[in-house]
């Protein structure tokens, strides 16, 4: 039997204000002075001084905002390396990505595809990059995605909505400095916390599932247990905790998978631009037969935080939509062979996904 041989972050920085810290790290890395380093930025952040006066800018450095209302496409990742090439005449230093995971996932194709001939919809999928990424690092502002950890950047393309999974993928270094997510407003702080949750519970519920996976995933579910359902935790702990959660929750599903969620949101927001975590959210409310235990406990979080998740998104939709989010999700196969099994085309049938969308 052979194993995957799954590369790690390699360098991680923890702490409240290790953001501080970040031209020290950085600075080793810069090529020459006309190399710059290109900070992509979520755009919550433009004219917030608290964040944008530490970034550590020099020489011929840049600051792209990016808006993270959409989740990220191939052709935005294409736009921006076309940007950045023809702007650094000797070279990019690196990529910071600073925001949550729609920025990280955009920093880490950014980094692939300035190495990597063609378009970003060409390497959607298992291990087709060929040359190592630039220089790139992560620093979320917000936790539960996981995008920090995984080999995954997760694109929409013309065609699916499918992540560049390769070696070349994960970051070289992450900065978790919990304050940067102090002011993340509630519904965003839960969607994105369940993401977390979701990963999991499909991870430690899956077929795919060994110690690696399970040690991981346990730790990031009971984190999310005490922050989502205690009453003694303060905000700062819980801005920690779940930033660990996070880290842990993508940690999980690198050595397993998620699964019947994952693959349903993904389905959501190709057709309907649906951002991951509510989309994920939006799926496992329905999702009982799959992760009864789960499902449960996740009503109950949603009940004490008071989130009422939006309904009826699918119901004008006609059958040919509903047929290409169904295309979507069965596209990725190993999801449903993580949460089903080997037989799960014998499992899981069209209409039964088509009932599922319609309860949306």
């Amino acid at each position: 039997m052979s194993y995957k041989n799954f590369p790690m972050v390699p360098r991680v920085i923890y702490g409240r204000g290790s953001f501080n810290q970040l031209g020290d790290i950085i600075s080793p890395k810069r090529l020459n002075i006309y190399a710059p380093f290109i900070f992509l930025i979520d755009d919550v952040f433009k004219g917030n001084p608290w964040l944008t006066l530490r970034i550590p800018l020099a020489y011929e450095d840049r600051v792209i905002y990016v808006s993270s209302k959409e989740e990220p496409k191939t052709s935005q990742v294409d736009s921006l390396v076309e940007d950045i090439i023809l702007k650094s005449k000797q070279g990019t230093s690196g990529i910071i990505g600073i925001g949550g995971g729609t920025i990280l996932d955009l920093a880490k194709a950014v980094s692939i595809l300035l190495t990597n001939e063609g378009e970003a919809k060409d390497y959607q999928g298992w291990d087709l990059v060929k040359n190592p990424a630039i220089y790139h690092v992560g620093v979320p502002t917000i936790s539960g995605t996981g995008a920090e950890v995984s080999r995954t950047a997760v694109l929409t393309g013309p065609e699916k909505k499918l992540g560049i999974n390769s070696d070349y993928t994960p970051f070289d270094q992450v900065v978790l400095d919990p304050e940067l997510t102090k002011d993340v407003p509630t519904n965003q702080w839960f969607y994105t916390g369940m993401d977390c949750y979701i990963h999991c519970v499909e991870s430690l519920t899956g077929t795919y599932l060994n110690a690696f996976s399970q040690t991981y995933g346990d730790t990031a579910l009971q984190l999310c247990k005490e922050i989502f359902l205690e009453d003694h935790v303060s905000s700062s702990e819980a801005q920690d905790k779940l930033m660990m959660a996070s880290w842990h929750g993508g940690m999980s599903i690198a050595y397993s998978q998620v699964g019947v969620a994952h693959a349903m949101s993904y389905g959501l927001s190709y057709l309907l631009g649906t951002k991951h975590g509510i989309g994920n959210c939006i799926v496992f409310d329905h999702l009982e037969e799959f992760y009864p235990e789960g499902v449960a406990l996740f009503k109950q979080m949603k009940k004490k935080h008071q989130i009422v998740l939006p309904t009826g998104i699918c119901e004008n939709l006609s059958d040919s939509e509903i047929d290409i989010m169904i295309n979507i999700a069965l596209s990725l196969e190993p999801l449903w062979e993580n949460a089903l099994g080997k037989n799960w085309k014998k499992i899981i049938k069209r209409e039964k996904l088509k009932d599922l969308y319609k309860k949306m």
